[in-house]
């Protein structure tokens, strides 16, 4: 679950009372030990409520109200978004944090909506409008969904994990020389298959073509097959050196509040014909599968 965890303002931060260098170095130690545990996703301190404005709805009249306001104990001095695993690990946290303040202070914790909370109203349509406008925030390329067709790939498989991940643009340059001899060959796109993804980091990857269903032995080389269900298209558009920045992107920031159930595994590059191998450039999608 996502929670937003706000530091209640206080009569020293409203009146713009700066933290001393102890609680700044305090405060560094325990944001340092969120990042670490993979809990913090962002978190800002706020200038005091004089420095801020609110505007007022009223039917179709908007009007603006100048800060300071009064209502100390009611207004936020700073914020956290957090991922946890529950409420109880939330407060576990809050609980170690130093005090935020130079004097007494609260701490409030708020549970953010997930796409889960809105029930059948937030329909399979609406939900893949939301997961495109969070791409697009992320500066990522959401070019489609699709149904995708089952695709029979066969090529060179090797095991890799995420401290050898960056020698695939190696297995990619020794399978080349190789694409035109896989028995049963389709023409068309070229793929990079990841699947089968293990809890300690091993995940094989599969550089291929796609080949005839029909095609019972390739030989030497190894096959996947792809199966038929729907695909958040992602098109890369930059260097082909930068997959995996993109990768990280989708699967750490993407995912997690995209508001779909992905599976994990396939995860599908396919390099269609208008790919230039010699610049890195054109002709790229990451294939995520979801569930319909």
């Amino acid at each position: 679950m996502k929670v937003i965890v706000m530091v209640k303002a206080t009569k020293d931060s409203e009146a713009a009372v700066m933290p001393d260098e102890k609680l700044l170095a305090d405060m560094g130690r325990y944001n340092e030990e969120l990042v670490k545990a993979g809990i913090m996703l962002s978190g800002e301190g706020l200038h005091p409520s004089s420095k801020g404005v609110r505007v007022r709805f009223s039917g179709t009249k908007r009007s603006v109200i100048d800060g300071p306001f009064a209502e100390t104990n009611e207004l936020v001095a700073g914020f956290w978004m957090w991922r946890v695993k529950s409420m109880e690990e939330a407060i576990e946290w809050v609980k170690r944090c130093p005090n935020p303040m130079l004097t007494d202070s609260e701490i409030e914790i708020r549970p953010v909506f997930e796409a889960e909370d809105f029930g059948e109203s937030f329909t399979p349509e609406l939900r893949e409008q939301e997961a495109t406008l969070r791409a697009k925030v992320l500066d990522l390329n959401l070019d489609r969904f699709e149904e995708g067709r089952e695709i029979h790939v066969a090529g060179l498989k090797q095991v890799h994990n995420l401290q050898s991940k960056h020698q695939i643009p190696d297995q990619w340059h020794k399978f080349v020389p190789d694409i035109g001899k896989v028995p049963g060959a389709i023409d068309g796109c070229t793929y990079g298959v990841t699947w089968n993804c293990k809890e300690n980091g091993d995940f094989d990857y599969l550089c291929g073509v796609e080949v005839n269903p029909e095609t019972q032995d390739t030989g030497d080389f190894s096959q996947v097959t792809l199966p038929a269900g729907r695909y958040a298209v992602f098109t890369h558009r930059d260097h082909v050196s930068r997959l995996e920045e993109t990768y990280d992107r989708i699967w750490c920031k993407w995912a997690p509040d995209s508001g779909l159930k992905i599976r994990k595994a396939p995860c599908v590059e396919c390099y269609s014909q208008d790919f230039n191998a010699e610049t890195g450039f054109g002709g790229t999608d990451i294939w995520i599968p979801i569930e319909a």
